[in-house]
């Protein structure tokens, strides 16, 4: 029998239309049926895994997880914290650190764990290239892998046990390849758990660890295929209502009066703080916070990540507006494809989001450097645009680097300084190559709409598309015949903005955050003067300002220019 697709306002199935959602196919999209995902537990290694974890328990011996410290790390680490608590077990966490012992697990890692007496340890988000702390393991305790990057070391680690979705000998149309290393660090828990079930044994439900997913899955910028949704659907949904001191103390008390938090509210809040502490020194403190037991013990936490935070946003800040003018120096002196800088003393932990900022500002792939603890040798976190596969464009370069990993959108590595100039050439050459629509940020939106046409009841319906990420995108709305009532400058950079139709008197309130200043954009007064010979284009997408208990409509706006388009 056929399903018949859900009531929701016009504007959404237009939406639907565009982004090639048929009318079959709205009901499996907004589904949060976790009865028919894929089976999380079909992964290589998996029983393996399990059996030798329930060997484990049964016989006492001392379990580790160690974690990569950003957050789908840090929320993996947490996961399988209070997984094994949950069994009543407590296990060893590490994490290193960006700064000391760099991405991914280390011999001294496992020095570190056996000198703790742990006998088997599980890795999260981190491992499939870490062949040789793989081999040194052997012999000391058995190393369980669990990762979700590409498996890109010339043979898979010889691991005691290594799940991850994108081993190389894994199905190619496997849909688990989505995961991220939350997800994964959830599948090895379902799979005990199921295993203990079998044995008779009582256990209780891990369905409020998919708040950990949630979190890790959005803030790893994972894809937002239907299992991705599903998972993280069921996980924002139990967070207003969350029993974790942890993820409440993310939130003000009136943050929680919602029926499910919003995946804008983890991207832009909840992942910045926890990833803030590895940013700037170690990030135990974050992971401290995500098990903590008791408010008090979570709010002390969480005060010293908004600390960080703030002190986070400082650097970033000047490292950027270093970045910026340098590239805006590189364009004035030709073709500009890829936008590479260095400084020797930026800020290693921020030059990751100052690449994503210089891709938003110039719609081209963004590669960051600074200088490494070692002398000659600089680290740099790569951004890509677009379709374009970073990951492969570097690949064709590894002779030049010391060590590099990542996934098509986003990569780390590091070279001697001296081949810098050599990566540049080649990358250039690479990117010309390419059609320039794979390979730079596309001015898009999704489709037109008139102001009339922005209604409470379109927000609403709007919010049942939760969670957006990529795969499923935010929508970006255009307005065409719209009209500045006013604006008004806010801090020296924001700009509030009252606009109305050209057809009906009907006005709506916008924002558009850091606009002063903004590479290529027109300053306020120009828009407001040139308005009244031409129709004003806005693109924007729609949310809910919610101040001192009231709710109202605001649009996000990205982008205005005069004259119709």
């Amino acid at each position: 029998m056929q399903v018949q697709p859900p009531s929701l306002n016009p504007v959404i199935y237009r939406l639907f239309s565009k982004r090639g959602i048929g009318p079959q196919d709205v009901s499996d999209f907004l589904s949060w049926n976790l009865n028919d995902i894929p089976d999380l537990t079909q992964m290589i290694d998996l029983d393996r895994a399990t059996t030798r974890l329930i060997q484990a328990m049964d016989n006492g011996e001392k379990i580790g997880v160690y974690g990569d410290y950003d957050v789908d790390g840090t929320t993996s680490c947490a996961l399988l914290w209070h997984f094994f608590n949950m069994l009543g077990l407590e296990v060893n966490l590490y994490q290193p650190s960006r700064f000391v012992e760099g991405y991914g697990v280390h011999p001294s890692s496992i020095d570190e764990a056996v000198l703790d007496g742990v006998k088997v340890l599980i890795t999260v988000d981190c491992g499939i290239t870490n062949t040789q702390t793989a081999d040194y393991a052997q012999g000391k305790l058995d190393l369980i892998i669990t990762d979700h990057h590409r498996d890109a070391a010339p043979e898979i680690p010889k691991a005691f046990a290594v799940v991850n979705p994108c081993r190389r000998d894994e199905p190619e149309a496997s849909t688990l390849k989505s995961l991220a290393g939350v997800g994964v660090a959830f599948a090895l828990g379902l799979k005990i758990k199921n295993e203990l079930a079998k044995m008779g044994r009582e256990m209780p439900s891990i369905y409020p660890l998919l708040q950990f997913v949630a979190i890790g899955t959005i803030s790893d910028l994972a894809r937002m295929t239907p299992l991705n949704l599903r998972l993280t659907r069921h996980g924002l949904k139990q967070i207003p209502k969350s029993s974790y001191p942890g993820i409440r103390a993310f939130f003000a008390p009136e943050e929680l009066n919602v029926e499910m938090m919003s995946s804008e509210k983890i991207s832009f809040h909840v992942g910045p703080h926890i990833n803030s502490k590895g940013r700037l020194d170690h990030p135990e403190r974050a992971l401290k916070q995500l098990i903590s037991s008791t408010d008090r013990e979570a709010r002390e936490n969480f005060m010293h990540l908004e600390l960080a935070n703030r002190d986070r946003k400082i650097i970033q800040k000047e490292v950027f507006d270093e970045a910026r003018d340098l590239v805006i120096k590189s364009i004035a002196r030709g073709n500009h494809l890829i936008s590479i800088v260095h400084r020797p003393h930026w800020h290693e932990g921020v030059i990751g989001i100052v690449a994503s900022k210089l891709v938003e500002t110039f719609g081209v792939p963004a590669i960051v450097f600074s200088d490494s603890e070692h002398t000659g040798v600089i680290k740099a976190s790569a951004r890509s645009a677009g379709d374009l596969n970073m990951f492969e464009l570097l690949q064709n370069c590894s002779d030049l680097f010391i060590k590099f990993g990542g996934h098509k959108a986003a990569a780390g590595l590091s070279m001697p300084y001296e081949n810098l100039g050599a990566f540049i050439e080649r990358m250039n050459a690479q990117l010309k190559a390419i059609p320039e629509p794979l390979r730079t940020k596309e001015d898009t939106f999704d489709i037109d709409v008139d102001i009339e046409e922005i209604s409470p009841g379109l927000v609403k319906d709007l919010e049942k598309l939760e969670p957006f990420g990529p795969g499923n995108e935010r929508p970006i709305f255009r307005m065409k015949d719209a009209k500045i009532q006013s604006y008004r400058i806010m801090k020296d950079l924001h700009v509030r903005w009252m606009f109305s139709s050209q057809k009906t008197k009907q006005n709506l309130q916008g924002v558009s955050f850091n606009y002063i200043g903004k590479w290529n954009e027109p300053n306020p007064e120009e828009l407001f003067q040139q308005q009244n010979q031409n129709g004003l284009m806005v693109k924007f997408t729609v949310g809910i300002n919610r101040f001192n208990g009231n709710e109202s409509i605001q649009l996000m706006v990205d982008k205005l220019s005069a004259g119709q388009v």
